[in-house]
């Protein structure tokens, strides 16, 4: 009995040591410190990869001088630094990021519709589609919505995107509300129904802008209005009569200036021949005239063009009649300091050929002036001989100062 009570007992404890060596809770412990030690070397890594970023936006946070809105103007440093900042947020590729740069971002800079065109444009680009359409909506319609360049954006991407209508409304309102007779928006809108195959709509943006820039006193943009729409007619039909009526139908409406007579001048160029010129010379001598509201540099400068398209289209009369004429209102009339200039040059000049007479070998009789300045060169002081030597090159055979040459040289 005590042998069995004892076996009991002995197997008890057997039990209880079998118990004890169960691995159980031991592999239970061991699996919990390897996922601390996986926690935190995790945690590590990520406070590893905070750090390094943070390193890299420092300078662009440091140089953030005001993160908030205010109606005075951000310095050109700041908005570069913007720039400098999206574009670096942007290389890294996570799109929580930049949304959230760019939110940041529009604060400071929400009169500005660069950063809204550029963020509708980066959310685009990462196929958000409701992120740029939400960014544009808020531009339009709220931060940037009187100035005409989100719109003409809003458009252009809106035709992009298959919303014509959305397209012409956002043009018509530049033109009625935003900025009335604004010809960019005018020759975007047409290039589009051209796109579109609507070409009499194109034609009639034109003529309905025109005729409410003449009804204004003084119109500065009616003149490359005119110049614009005879250049798109001849460009998108090939009527090259249609375009010349437009541009000598203007002559008589608009005030003439330097960039319209640059315009047509130009635009005669690129027509098919015969050129005409009559009406091209006209302009041009009423506008060169010195009782003219053109400026001296404007019109020399007109006179200059207009001599240049005449060399190549023009004949040997009508050539010699405007150099005459140039020659007679601008070659005189030269600022006092060019003169001097001129004058300090011939005098310099002529005074270091003596020097270099001086310093130099006697040559023999048939050898020139020219083949002697080596050796004058050559004796001049170790200081003065490093400097660069302006004297004639011995290519120069004339005996005349550079100065003249060079006034010669205009005159032709």
């Amino acid at each position: 009995m005590v042998s069995e009570a004892d076996g009991q007992v002995n197997e008890v404890v057997v039990h209880s040591d079998a118990a004890e060596q169960t691995p159980k809770p031991i592999s239970a412990g061991s699996t919990d410190a390897e996922e601390l030690e996986k926690y935190v070397a995790i945690r590590e890594e990520l406070y590893k990869k905070a750090k390094e970023f943070n390193s890299k936006i420092l300078g662009f946070e440091t140089a953030i001088r005001r993160p908030y809105f205010h109606a005075r103007p951000l310095n050109v440093a700041e908005l570069e630094n913007w720039h400098s900042y999206l574009d670096f947020i942007e290389s890294e590729g996570d799109l929580n990021k930049v949304v959230k740069l760019y939110e940041r971002c529009l604060i400071a800079c929400a009169s500005y519709p660069e950063y809204w065109i550029r963020y509708v444009l980066c959310m685009e680009a990462s196929g958000s589609m409701d992120l740029a359409d939400n960014a544009l909506a808020r531009a339009t319609q709220l931060f940037v919505k009187r100035q005409p360049e989100i719109h003409l954006f809003a458009a252009r991407f809106k035709e992009q995107n298959g919303d014509i209508p959305g397209a012409r409304a956002a043009y018509q309102l530049v033109h009625n509300e935003i900025s009335p007779g604004f010809l960019e928006a005018i020759i975007k809108h047409a290039n589009m129904e051209r796109r579109l195959g609507k070409l009499e709509d194109a034609f009639s943006l034109y003529e309905q802008a025109i005729a409410i820039e003449k009804g204004k006193e003084h119109s500065q943009t009616l003149p490359m209005m005119y110049a614009q729409y005879s250049r798109f007619s001849y460009l998108v039909s090939g009527n090259a009569e249609k375009a010349r009526e437009i541009l000598i139908g203007a002559l008589d409406q608009v005030q003439l200036s330097k960039p319209f007579l640059e315009a047509i001048i130009y635009f005669e160029t690129i027509l098919p021949p015969p050129k005409q010129i009559g009406y091209l010379e006209s302009s041009v001598d009423k506008f060169i005239a010195p009782n003219s509201d053109g400026s001296a540099a404007d019109r020399e400068d007109v006179s200059s063009i207009f001599l240049e398209f005449l060399s190549l289209f023009g004949d040997a009369q009508s050539i010699k009649k405007a150099e005459d004429r140039h020659a007679k209102l601008f070659l005189p009339r030269r600022p006092m300091s060019d003169s001097r200039k001129r004058y300090a040059e011939d005098f310099l000049s002529s005074d270091k050929m003596k020097l270099a007479r001086s310093y130099s070998s006697d040559p023999s009789p048939g050898q020139s002036l020219m083949s002697a300045y080596p050796n004058a060169q050559n004796q001049w002081p170790a200081g003065y001989g490093a400097q660069p030597q302006t004297w004639p090159s011995t290519t120069q055979a004339q005996t005349w100062t550079p100065g003249y040459s060079q006034q010669v040289d205009c005159n032709f």
